[in-house]
């Protein structure tokens, strides 16, 4: 694939959907938040903290809501570049015949259940007012680190997914066989994250919001990264269907007859770069 059509694809797709989710996010997730910073601040003043300025604190929330979309649409850029590479060198083994939107969703389903799913289960999203801000660097590391688990765990099946469908394929297995090419790869990865799961410690910060609101959060959260996935393979299935990266440039004959002097000088400047000199017949002396 040539790294300019990667990027044409990936990038702005990616973009695209990230914007998407920024803007969903402000309709879906921001009205918890708004809450949960309602409840911290109502914490504070009766504690005897800060006194808010209003006025400070609404312009404040009005530039870290536009942020939020700007964030959105550069993460959805970054996992774009992943989701383009794991897809061109996946693109073979993912099932749809050559239908770039199917395989780009199913693709996008398995990255959206390793990736999110599963490390959400271990370690929920939370709104701003619950945990200690002393311990917010330590419960990133843990979902960083059971994130990554699940990531390369998904990899290394996806791996041995590739290898047992190709010898089958070799030894032209049976259906029952064949079975086991989704099955086996599948009991392997939950193996490994139950382990991981049990292993690993839970969140140490206690819950000391309204259960309503933590769980109106997970959920509306959890909805619109779904949500996310979703036109993200949509977007770069269509893109590779309409750019077709994946398929080598063919050769154009070169009818001699037809070309003038001036035609022949840029052939041999390399103007014409994707003819094929071995189905050229030798001009005749007489092109003019």
């Amino acid at each position: 694939m040539k790294t300019i059509t990667f990027i044409a694809i990936t990038l702005p797709g990616g973009a695209i959907a990230g914007t998407i989710l920024g803007i969903l996010n402000q309709g879906i997730v921001e009205p918890y938040i708004e809450q949960a910073i309602a409840l911290e601040n109502e914490k504070a003043l009766a504690e005897g903290g800060y006194i808010i300025n209003l006025t400070e604190f609404n312009n404040y929330r009005l530039e870290q809501r536009g942020g939020e979309i700007a964030a959105a649409t550069t993460l959805g850029t970054s996992i774009a570049a992943l989701f383009g590479i794991v897809f061109a060198l996946s693109r073979n083994s993912i099932p749809g015949s050559s239908n770039n939107k199917k395989k780009a969703l199913i693709l996008a389903d398995i990255m959206w259940f390793s990736l999110f799913l599963v490390p959400a289960l271990k370690y929920p999203a939370n709104p701003p007012a619950v945990g200690d801000l002393e311990t917010i660097y330590y419960r990133q590391s843990l979902y960083i680190t059971y994130l990554a688990f699940s990531g390369f765990a998904a990899l290394g099946v996806a791996i041995k997914y590739g290898k047992i469908r190709k010898d089958n394929q070799a030894q032209k297995k049976n259906n029952a066989t064949r079975l086991t090419v989704v099955v086996l790869p599948a009991i392997i990865y939950a193996i490994i994250m139950i382990t991981a799961y049990l292993a690993m410690p839970s969140n140490p910060d206690t819950i000391n919001a309204p259960m309503d609101l933590v769980t109106g959060f997970r959920i509306a959260s959890g909805f619109i990264m779904s949500i996310f996935w979703g036109p993200l393979g949509i977007i770069l299935g269509a893109f590779r269907d309409k750019t077709k990266p994946h398929e080598k440039t063919k050769r154009l004959q070169c009818p001699w007859n037809s070309f003038s002097l001036f035609d022949l000088n840029l052939q041999a400047l390399g103007f014409y770069h994707n003819l094929d000199p071995r189905r050229c017949k030798q001009p005749r002396s007489d092109v003019s």
